[in-house]
């Protein structure tokens, strides 16, 4: 099976199966395409039985390819990814992204869990 963002956005219906699934985002970042903002990428996910198996993005501005399989750990151009190990949030970096839905139930819950994000005392 395959399911496409971009043919989901357009309003074609998708039903995620225990079927083998391709999961495809060929502009996976369509906003910042569109504005020329340097952070688009192409997205692939493969899934069974609702699972999560891999994943491949290619940044492409950037020219780098992360890679991640279930239980054998995350990849960028063949270079082992870790986690930086900062345990104190205050000392950490957050970022966040506000999606693109303007229902003005959608930007209630948004706005409430940004209000809650920057009440941490993050350093940035």
């Amino acid at each position: 099976s395959f399911i496409g963002e971009e043919s989901v956005a357009a309003g074609e219906g998708s039903v995620l199966t225990d079927n083998p699934t391709w999961i495809i985002d060929p502009v996976d970042g369509t906003t910042n395409f569109v504005h020329r903002f340097p952070f688009v990428a192409v997205s692939i996910g493969f899934v069974v039985n609702k699972k999560v198996e891999f994943g491949i993005v290619y940044s492409c501005i950037e020219d780098k390819m992360y890679t991640a399989r279930k239980g054998k750990g995350a990849f960028c151009n063949g270079q082992k990814l870790k986690v930086s190990g900062q345990e104190d949030i205050t000392k950490s970096l957050l970022v966040t992204e506000l999606g693109s839905n303007r229902d003005p139930e959608t930007i209630k819950i948004i706005l409430s869990n940004m209000e809650r994000l920057l009440s941490i005392p993050v350093h940035g």
